[in-house]
């Protein structure tokens, strides 16, 4: 009777070997497949032409919402530099990211923000940002410097999708 259990056990391990041995050959068949090269290619701006075979069923539900078309690097960037304060709300249709109040690294003072990315284009007239301390509005030069590196956070960005 052990025998027996031995036997079967050792049956099932060569079936599942061999199917695993059968799927990993199949995976082979993929090597001289040919790699889209628009795959990587980032359209924004006036390249960018929609197409009507985007979209679903359910947009037809959706009705009156306005929706942006958002640069996802710029979307990603502000994220990435403004990674000290706490996110209340982000919504990539309108564009609009709102965060709450935050100190940042070897700072002293507490800051929100709100950022607005208008645009697919990666150019300073696609981002606008908004800071606010607890005593009001921030002068124009730190709202300059934040979106100048939000900007070349973006453009980093860009360069390392490229590369890939």
């Amino acid at each position: 009777m052990p025998d027996d259990v031995m036997i079967h056990s050792r049956l099932k391990l060569f079936v599942l070997t061999m199917a695993c041995l059968a799927a990993l050959a199949g995976c082979s068949a993929f090597r001289n497949a040919k790699l889209d090269p628009e795959a990587y290619r980032v359209k924004s701006g006036r390249e960018a032409q929609p197409d009507p075979a985007d979209g679903s069923l359910l947009d037809a539900f959706r009705g009156g919402r306005e929706t942006v078309k958002v640069n996802r690097f710029l979307w990603t960037a502000a994220l990435d530099v403004l990674n000290f304060l706490p996110i209340e709300a982000a919504d990539p249709f309108t564009g609009v990211i709102s965060m709450g109040y935050g100190v940042p690294p070897g700072g002293g003072q507490a800051y929100r923000a709100t950022v607005l990315i208008s645009d697919p284009a990666l150019d300073a007239r696609s981002l606008r940002v908004a800071l606010q301390t607890q005593r009001g509005p921030v002068d124009a030069a730190t709202t300059r410097a934040v979106e100048d590196a939000i900007l070349n956070r973006a453009r980093q960005l860009r360069i390392q999708a490229a590369g890939f």
